[in-house]
């Protein structure tokens, strides 16, 4: 390994000349492509694999000679290839632990035998193998170290007279392909970081010796550069230096630490080997971390440093100017700003305005109207005054009101578009102020003071002043409301409008810190601070745009800011973000992808997850084509990408046109295969996704394809993470509807699991369980498992509740169990039945309905129904009330209750339901008592009610408004409900009949 390593990218790999490989992000990605590159050489290049280098690859492996199988010859302690070179020397000689390697097609097999060990023998042959070009291809690597190219090496092996010149060549064009591949990723990663500039590290020198000097309250007793000389570049480093992008060399004399030599380059500062007494020559060998920029490589080293720089005192000295800043202030664009607050003061002035116009037309109106009535007679009387009043409260309204609504017509359906389903913040929190009297600390008083260098500083103290602020615990209310309350917010706003990128980062990472506070989220909106964040996404700064695309995801956590998001069109660029990462989701030949797109994707998936509450927002994202990314950013490793990911679409799921989209680009699968992650946020995104996507079948079955059932039934068992165990919950409930899934979870002990589950869970869990327990019980071997594992008593006490979706659940398992005659007997033990029947008088139509029809299996399995009914205080007078119902659902499940009193299974006419339970007792008398027979009549089939005279007599009196019922009825398209009706007016005329009949009987 690391034969393509050239000296470009062995810098960049190997730590700025260590021994050893620092294992750095970029690095990782470096070894697995090489690993990849190496690996796959002896299928994709047989000829070449068999090349034989000029001299060995040598390094210490802990590979065991047992590894080793076929095509070598295996010793204890050794190992050699079958395969030779022609003078009869094995490619591969292993004498434990060391190892020589003489050709790509050993190596590659090496790597195929190394398996989960592969990257440890890449960096350990790295390490080992500084110059592999030389060994391998039998060149002095030494007289082309300051060609950054290959170019010269393939020179070289044209004029070589090796017979295996041609071959030879070929490696070497394999080995550039990689080299150049790895070093064009390389670059673009470290170029598109946010490097130090000369001009940059310049300042900052300047503006530290400034601060230096001998008193107590300095920053450093001194700073220097090592060389005077200046070139025309800003860079002191020689010449030679400067491709490795260092820029100068500085002496740094802290209070409290000895003098540290530092090096300034494009990609950080940091310590170097500093300077040797004899020749005063540094060295430049790297001895410590990277820093992004001096201050904070200071802070780290020095405590005196780090405590002066945040004291008050030092930010006297702020007012400092320099001719090398813009002459532009960093509060910047200031005449902007205040353009856009006149604008705003206009636009109130001609509101109020408006107003002051539109009353003073409505009291010229009035007098005119009052004018008008003196002159009327009075001989109109009072009936006459009241209506003429009336009419004209009625038309002063209307009229007022009428203007008003054309007004905000498009403002009311715009809240109206934005609605959810899920609890916002939408309540405003009250403005807390800080009192002035009031016991504050320290930390307040001094942020104050920052904010106001803020506000009158020039650039450098612009700068100070925010990084300062960003040393404060800004997760502090006290820190928060300490930068609201002194007009902070606008000036952190102001900023983000300036041309200085320092600012805005500055800026942002602010307002992102305190924008979790709710009122402070509500004052960035009404200072317009979310239009500027919007434009910045469009900033080619990638640390830019993901600093406004976190502040926005914080911000929007309500309405009008979601709102604001997308008038200002948010959505579509945001969206657009989630492109940036589409690499890093490409198979394994373009896995070297840039770490910072992939952070700009997650930044803009977080910033949609918190719009998408809106269901006008989740069609911008649909119409955008945010479905497609959120699904391709689906297949990457990255669970940080992932969470934000998944919640965008768990939230989107909601609307059935989602359902549909993410069922065509296949995501139930993604979703299935991170129920597996070790994450549990994203285990219960994941989740919560699956639960608003299974109310279609076809998904149901998806899941159940996919291998989701299993991971889900056992992540029943960690019940610690509740916002988890909901979701998963959730998850299997509608899974479940399928009878196919509801078999699995009993394969899968899921059903022991969720019965457990039934006590001692909040509200929201409970709900899902017993929904779940619902749908599996549909089933007669789930149903006896329920009974076997004790679920019927706290199924039963939860019959009492108050929350009305779980009583809709509860009811629904009670009836499921009900079914079977062993499960009746428990539940009418338990006073079950009762409990369902007081749920009758429910306000909910949903509950009275479901606990209608969980009476059905009850009264019908239950050893005597009409004496169980009897029983029940006030039982008929309650079914009467539900009667006059006008929800079709209560009535259907009323109907089916009654009818399943006798044992009937007709659902289609109440009225037959009812004549049925006349033939018990006196309960013709008492329906009559109770003035049911009137409601009754648009129901009527059955002429059983007639055996009472009184009852005869009723009906007979209110024929007339059946008939009428009944034709409407059959207008109905309700094909069952039609057949009813016209089964009962054929037999209105021989009921009337039959009444005359029993009228003079």
């Amino acid at each position: 390994m690391g034969v393509a390593l050239t000296r470009s990218a062995q810098w960049t790999a190997a730590g700025y000349g260590t021994r050893t490989l620092e294992i750095t992000p970029l690095n990782e990605v470096i070894l697995k492509e090489i690993v990849m590159f190496v690996e796959s050489f002896i299928y994709k290049h047989p000829q070449e694999a068999k090349y034989v280098f000029v001299e060995p690859l040598e390094w210490k492996t802990n590979l065991d000679p047992s590894a080793f199988e076929s095509g070598y010859i295996v010793s204890e302690t050794t190992v050699k290839s079958e395969e030779v070179d022609k003078d009869g020397q094995p490619l591969l000689f292993l004498s434990v632990p060391h190892i020589k390697i003489r050709s790509l097609g050993q190596l590659s097999r090496l790597l195929l035998i190394a398996k989960d060990r592969k990257l440890k023998e890449a960096q350990a042959c790295i390490e080992a193998n500084r110059d592999p070009v030389t060994k391998i291809l039998g060149l002095d690597y030494n007289t082309v170290k300051e060609d950054t190219s290959t170019v010269n090496i393939l020179d070289k092996i044209t004029k070589d007279e090796d017979p295996e010149s041609e071959i030879k060549m070929k490696v070497g064009m394999l080995l550039k392909q990689l080299d150049l591949h790895l070093l064009n990723h390389s670059l673009k990663h470290i170029s598109l970081q946010i490097c130090l500039n000369p001009t940059t590290v310049k300042n900052d020198i300047e503006l530290l010796k400034h601060f230096s000097g001998k008193g107590e309250q300095t920053v450093l007793e001194s700073i220097d550069y090592t060389s005077d000389y200046e070139f025309s570049n800003g860079c002191r480093a020689p010449p030679w230096r400067q491709i490795h992008g260092e820029i100068c060399y500085v002496l740094v004399k802290p209070h409290d630490v000895e003098t540290l030599c530092v090096t300034c380059s494009t990609e950080g500062v940091f310590l170097n080997g500093g300077k040797t007494e004899d020749e005063g020559e540094i060295n430049y060998e790297r001895k410590s971390e990277i820093y992004k920029d001096l201050v904070t490589f200071l802070k780290e080293k020095s405590a005196k440093f780090s405590e002066n720089m945040s004291k008050q005192v030092s930010l006297q000295n702020l007012e400092i100017s320099y001719a090398e800043w813009p002459k532009a202030s960093c509060i910047g664009n200031k005449r902007k700003r205040e353009e856009r607050k006149k604008e705003r003061k206009e636009k109130e002035k001609k509101k109020r305005e408006k107003k002051k116009n539109e009353k003073k037309k409505r009291e010229k109106k009035k007098r005119k109207k009052k004018k008008g009535e003196k002159k009327k007679g009075v001989g109109e009387g009072n009936k006459s005054k009241s209506k003429t009043k009336q009419n004209k409260t009625k038309q002063k309204r209307t009229t007022g009101e009428y203007l008003l609504i054309l007004k905000s017509a498009e403002k009311i359906e715009e809240i109206l578009s934005d609605s959810s389903s899920e609890n916002e913040e939408d309540e405003e929190p009250p403005d807390r102020r800080q009192e002035a009297n009031a016991d504050l600390p320290s930390e307040y008083w001094q942020i104050q003071k920052l904010v106001k260098y803020l506000k009158g500083g020039n650039q450098t103290a612009t700068v100070i002043a925010l990084r300062s602020m960003k040393d404060f615990n800004l997760a502090q209310e006290t820190c928060q409301l300490a930068i609201r309350d002194v007009g902070g917010l606008e000036v952190l706003i102001n900023l983000l409008d300036t041309d200085e990128v320092k600012c805005k980062i500055g800026s942002l990472k602010i307002l992102k810190e305190i924008s979790h506070n709710p009122q402070i989220r509500r004052n960035i909106v009404d200072l317009g601070g979310l239009p500027v964040m919007v434009n910045i996404l469009d900033s080619p700064h990638k640390s830019l745009k993901c600093l406004a695309a976190e502040t926005i995801a914080n911000v929007a956590k309500f309405r009008r800011a979601r709102r604001a998001v997308r008038h200002h069109g948010g959505i579509t660029k945001l969206v657009a973000l989630l492109d940036c990462a589409q690499s890093s989701a490409k198979p394994a030949q373009s896995s070297l992808y840039d770490a910072r797109d992939v952070e700009v994707a997650r930044c803009g998936a977080l910033a949609l997850w918190s719009c998408s509450k809106s269901n006008a927002n989740k069609e911008a994202i649909r119409q955008a084509g945010g479905i497609p990314l959120l699904a391709h950013l689906l297949k990457t490793s990255h669970e940080n990408m992932l969470i934000p990911v998944v919640g965008t679409l768990q939230e989107c799921a909601s609307e059935e046109n989602y359902r549909a989209a993410i069922k065509a680009e296949r995501i139930i699968e993604n979703l299935v295969k991170n129920l597996n992650s070790e994450n549990e946020q994203l285990q219960e995104q994941c989740a919560m996704a699956i639960y608003q996507c299974a109310e279609d079948k076809e998904t149901r079955d998806l899941v159940r394809l996919h291998g989701g059932l299993k991971p889900l039934a056992s992540l029943l068992n960690n019940t610690d993470n509740k916002e988890r165990l909901a979701a998963v919950t959730g998850a299997i409930w509608k899974c479940s509807i399928s009878k196919e899934n509801a078999t699995k979870f009993r394969e899968y002990e899921a059903i022991e699991t969720l019965v457990g589950l039934l006590t001692d869970q909040p509200e929201e869990v409970l709900v899902n369980v017993v929904g779940a327990l619902g749908e599996c019980c549909q089933e007669y071997e789930n149903r006896v498992l329920v009974r076997k594992c004790g679920g019927l008593q706290p199924l039963v006490n939860l019959l009492v509740g108050i929350n009305q979706t779980l009583l809709v659940n509860v009811t629904k398992a009670v009836g499921a169990c009900a079914v079977e005659p062993e499960s009746m007997m428990i539940i009418d033990r338990l006073d079950g039945v009762r409990l369902l029947w007081s749920l009758l008088k429910n306000p909910h139509p949903d509950v009275k309905a479901s606990a209608a029809w969980a009476l059905c299996p009850c009264i019908q399995n239950a050893k005597d129904a009409g004496e169980m009914v009897r029983c029940l205080v006030g039982g008929l007078e309650l079914i009467v009330n539900l009667l006059k119902s006008d929800n079709k659902e209560v009535l259907a499940s009323v109907s089916n209750t009654v009818s399943n009193n006798i044992l009937l299974y007709s659902m289609r006419h109440l009225a037959e339901a009812i004549s049925r339970c006349c033939m018990w007792g006196r309960n013709r008398v008492a329906f009559g008592e109770y003035k049911a027979v009137a409601p009754l009549v648009r129901y009527l089939k059955s002429n059983d009610l007639s055996e009472d005279v009184d009852n005869c007599i009723t009906i007979h009196e209110n024929g007339n408004g059946a008939v009428k019922l009944l034709l409407g009825m059959i207008g109905s398209s309700d094909h069952d409900l039609q057949e009813a009706a016209a089964g009962c007016i054929s037999n209105i005329r021989r009921l009337a009949l039959a009444i005359d009949k029993a009228r003079y009987t």
